[in-house]
């Protein structure tokens, strides 16, 4: 039986296994990185990425069961994440002309990663 400090550590590092797993995903469809775990504003968005005009805002969410990951992006998640969307947006003035975009990647043992362009709304 694990301790509680012990599942936040296994937690942790799974949640940066699939941070890795997302990005190198990406990468391999054409997607650049601009940032990786942009904290500000009272929410994290795990990578920032980039594609021609478009700039890219991606939640990473891993759980055990693929159809875990699917659901597990709720409401107060996606509200943190806008909020620091709107940070990053107002401190990387260069990026004003792009569009921009809020996607998820889901990720879970033996399944391929799961990318879902236009995941949810910024505004």
């Amino acid at each position: 039986m694990r301790t509680a400090s012990g599942r936040r550590r296994f937690t942790f590092l799974r949640g940066l296994s699939a941070e890795r797993i997302a990005l190198l995903w990406l990468m391999a469809k054409g997607y650049r990185p601009l940032a990786r775990r942009y904290a500000e504003a009272g929410g994290e968005i795990d990578l920032v990425m980039r594609r021609g005009g478009t700039i890219v805002f991606v939640e990473v969410k891993a759980r055990g069961e693929m159809d875990l990951a699917l659901t597990s992006l709720d409401e107060g998640k996606r509200r943190r994440i806008r909020r620091a969307a709107r940070a990053w947006m107002a401190r990387n003035p260069w990026a004003a002309r792009s569009t921009f975009r809020a996607d998820a990647v889901f990720v879970a043992p033996d399944s391929w990663p799961r990318h879902v362009p236009d995941a949810f709304g910024l505004d």
